[in-house]
Formats: structure tokens, sequence, C-alpha cells
């Protein structure tokens, strides 16, 4: 290989790229478009839920209940009714997702010591919000109860209640299990991705429809010079845009990065480097810009965003669709990226995803050097 050869071609891509400045200008846009939208809107914390109340009872022992859930950051009791009509029709037309009924007996349960019971509603027309929902009522009612059970005792002269087994949860790598954690190191993924077939999948099938393909084969240039001069210039853009990615994510969204900064790059390299002949396989196989972009999107974004767990739990899908996943790398690079984010754990644990990011990068390689070396003998 001719490292003369070599550079002259990526410097020619480098040129290309830098008069079109609007593919310059979106290669830097798209990284914080996308941690922006995915970092605001894509979010599975569940927050300020608009709460309906009728209380039925009106007394202390209500008021001290429904002082916890406006108390909580999950709930936020915005309407108070006195009838089932206009209850429903807070759920109906969902200004409210949450509905809290206590009935008219709830003070003299409680004041006699009996069990109370109160009535929760939820919009189950958004299962996951629902069932979140659900269980951060069951907790404050817990919570409650666990308090009257207290004031009993003490009532009784009793300082310690009998003995029993107490719950406390700790939830490792995540303690406040923000979203936002498991969501930016994702967005890495899906912008080199992104990267990859939005510039590499359209630069050979550029030469053909330019004509310049011809100029290129007449000139001593070698398939391995020509086809690694391709990538070299997006391939520096791609680790730009990881930058991009680790310092927004770090400095907008308080992301801690527990890992190795070092360990980072070079899986996103590996990984970068198989989008990337992916989508130059794409375009020496179509010929066509449009084409070759459409489908390089359609075969690296959505298996990326479905399959790969960035935002759905692969443990939760079909058997055949979890069979399935194993064939998209995303999957390995968005574990390996949680790892080292969140874990800060090495290639001690990593290796095999590592081992297969670079086989997936190997194959890429492999096969656009030799479509391309096909393509130009035939």
């Amino acid at each position: 290989m001719n490292l003369y050869r070599l550079w002259a071609v990526a410097r020619k891509e480098f040129i290309h790229v830098v008069r079109d400045w609007r593919s310059l200008v979106l290669s830097v846009a798209i990284p914080i478009l996308l941690i922006a939208l995915f970092g605001y809107a894509l979010t599975m914390d569940l927050t300020d839920v608009p709460t309906a109340v009728w209380d039925r009872s009106n007394t202390p022992q209500s008021r001290d209940l429904l002082s916890l859930y406006d108390g909580s950051p999950y709930f936020s009791l915005t309407r108070y009714v006195d009838n089932d009509r206009d209850l429903r029709g807070l759920l109906d037309r969902g200004e409210a997702m949450v509905a809290l009924v206590i009935p008219s007996d709830f003070a003299d349960r409680v004041t006699g010591g009996r069990a109370a019971f109160i009535q929760a509603l939820v919009d189950g027309s958004e299962t996951n919000n629902a069932t979140l929902a659900l269980g951060y009522v069951t907790a404050v009612g817990r919570i409650y109860a666990g308090r009257l059970t207290v004031e009993r005792l003490h009532r009784q002269g009793v300082r310690r209640g009998p003995g029993g087994v107490e719950l406390e949860p700790r939830a490792w790598y995540n303690p406040d299990l923000r979203s936002q954690n498991v969501i930016i190191p994702g967005i890495i993924a899906l912008v080199m991705v992104v990267i990859a077939a939005m510039l590499t999948s359209v630069t050979v099938a550029r030469e053909w429809e330019t004509g310049t393909m011809e100029q290129l084969i007449s000139t001593p240039i070698r398939v391995p010079e020509l086809v690694l001069g391709k990538v070299v210039p997006y391939f520096v853009i791609g680790l730009t845009d990881v930058a991009i990615a680790v310092v927004v994510g770090r400095w907008v969204f308080d992301v801690p990065l527990r890992g190795s900064t070092g360990l980072l790059f070079a899986s996103a390299s590996i990984f970068l480097t198989g989008a990337l002949f992916q989508g130059l396989l794409l375009s020496i196989v179509l010929k066509t810009q449009v084409l070759a972009n459409q489908i390089a999107l359609v075969l690296g974004y959505l298996p990326t965003l479905i399959l790969s767990g960035f935002v759905f739990g692969i443990h939760n899908m079909p058997l055949p669709i979890q069979a399935i996943t194993f064939l998209v790398p995303g999957r390995y690079f968005i574990t390996m990226l949680r790892g080292i984010y969140l874990k800060g754990i090495g290639l001690e644990i990593l290796w095999l995803d590592a081992a297969l990011l670079t086989l997936y990068a190997a194959v890429m390689v492999v096969l656009a050097h030799r479509k391309m070396r096909l393509t130009l003998e035939g």
C-alpha cells in the first residue's frame, strides 16, 4: 500500500467534505440534536403526575394522607372534585393521569384501628406510565400505613415494635435511577450509525453518478488505498462526534463516566469502522446516492434504535426477536458503553462484546474491499 496515494484519496475526500458545508454542518449538528432530543424527550422517569382528588372524608386524617402524595416529587394534586362525573371527565380528557378517591369512613377506620381503603384510578392508555404511577401510589400508601402503625404502638406505650424484616433497596451503578444515565451512552451508537449512513453510504455512489470513478480507475491507485482513503475523513468526523457526545452528556446532562476514556474511544473506533465500511459497501453495491443512503439508514439506524436494547429491553422481546438481536452490532457496543459509563468495568468483563465488535468491523472491511475489487475488475 502506497501511503502517498492513500493520502491523496483521503485529501480529496476532505476537500469534498469542506466544500459541501451542509454535510459538514449536519455531521456536527446531528450529534447535538440527537442528544438533546433523546436526552430531554425520551425519559423513563415519571414526576409531577397530574392527580385528581375526590376526598369524601374531608378530615384531618385524609388531608394528612394527601399531604404525603402532594409532598412527593411524583404527584401533583392539581384538581379537587366532589362527584364521580367530574372525576371521570378529568381522566377522559387527559387532564389527570391518576385519581385518588378517599371514602367517607376513612377517618373512622383509621382512628378505630381498622383497615382503611382508598381507591386509585389510573389512565391505562399509557401502559408504562400507568405501571409506574401505580407503583408510586402503592409506595406512598405503605409509608402512611407504616406511620399509623408506629403512632398506634407509641400510644400503647410500646417503644419498639415486634421483630420483622425490613427491606432496604439499593440501586448500584445508577443510584438515582436517572433514565438519562442510561439513554445518553446509547446515543453515541446512534450518532455513529447516522453519520455512517449519511456520509460514507454516498461516497462511492457519488463517484459513479458524477463520472469521476473512471478517472480514479485510470490512475495507478489500488483498491485498498481507494477504500481506506474514502473512509479516513469520515472516521475523523465520527470520532469528533463521539467527543461532542461525551462532552455534552457530561456537562449538560451530568452523566458520569466512571470507566476508561481510552477504552470508550477504542470501542467507538471499532464500531465506527464497521459502520463506515458497511455504508461504503452499500455505496459500492447500489451505485445510487439516494438509495444507498436510505438503505443504510434502514439497516443501521432502525436496528440500533429498536433491537439493541437502547430503548426496549431485549429480555422482554419474543424469543425469535431476541435471536435476531445477536446480529445487531449496536447491541454489543451499547453494552460496552453502559458498562464503561455506569459500572466502570473494563475488558476483563467486556472482552466478548469487544471481540464480536471487532469481528463485525473486520467482516465489513473485507466485504467492502472485495466488492470494490470485483466492481472495478468487472
